[in-house]
C-alpha cells in the first residue's frame, strides 16, 4: 500500500511539474495588446470629425439656448431693480412672466441636452464600432492572443493605441 501511494505521488507530481513546464512554454508565446478608448476617442480623426458634426449640428440650437438664459437673466436684474416702483398688479404679472421664461428656459435646455447626448452615444458608437474593426485588424496580422481596453497598469510594450489611431485615420469612414 506504500509503495502505492508512494507511485501515485510521484507520478500526481510528474504531472504537475509537466503541466506547469507546458503552461510556462505556452506562457511566452501568449501575446497581449491593450487600447486606451479615451486616447481613442480623443485624437483619432473620426472621433475629432465626428465631434465637429456634432457641433454643426447643435451650434443653432445652443445659441437659442444660450440666448434664452442671458434673456432670462436681464429680465431677473431688470425686475430687481424695478421691483420696488412697481405696483403689486405689475409686480404680479412681472413674476408671472419670469417664471414662465424661467420653464421654458429648463424645458429647451433639458431637451437640448437630451438631444445633445443622445446624437453624441450615436456618434461615438460608430467611431467605437470602427476602431474594434482596426483592433481585429491589428490582432490577426500580428497574431495577439488578447487584447484589453482598460486597465489599472499596463507596460508601454503593450500598448497598441497609436497603431489603432493610425489605423483608424487610415481607415475610410462608412
Amino acid at each position: 500500500m506504500k509503495s502505492f501511494t508512494r507511485y501515485l505521488f510521484r507520478t500526481t507530481l510528474a504531472a504537475l511539474l509537466l503541466a506547469t513546464a507546458a503552461f510556462a512554454a505556452t506562457a511566452q508565446d501568449f501575446k497581449i495588446g491593450f487600447v486606451n478608448t479615451d486616447r481613442v476617442l480623443r485624437e483619432s480623426a473620426a472621433a475629432q470629425a465626428a465631434q465637429t458634426k456634432l457641433q454643426q449640428e447643435f451650434s443653432r440650437r445652443e445659441r437659442e439656448v444660450d440666448a434664452l438664459g442671458t434673456q432670462l437673466r436681464t429680465a431677473s436684474e431688470a425686475f430687481q431693480r424695478e421691483a420696488p416702483t412697481l405696483s403689486e398688479a405689475q409686480r404680479s404679472t412681472r413674476q408671472r412672466q419670469m417664471v414662465e421664461l424661467e420653464r421654458d428656459f429648463q424645458r429647451r435646455r433639458q431637451a437640448f441636452q437630451e438631444d445633445l447626448n443622445l446624437r453624441r452615444n450615436e456618434e461615438l458608437q460608430q467611431v467605437i464600432e470602427r476602431a474594434n474593426r482596426v483592433i481585429r485588424q491589428i490582432a490577426e496580422a500580428e497574431r495577439f492572443d488578447l487584447i484589453i481596453q482598460e486597465a489599472v497598469y499596463i507596460h508601454p510594450r503593450h500598448d497598441i493605441t497609436d497603431k489603432v489611431i493610425a489605423g483608424l485615420n487610415s481607415a475610410p469612414a462608412r
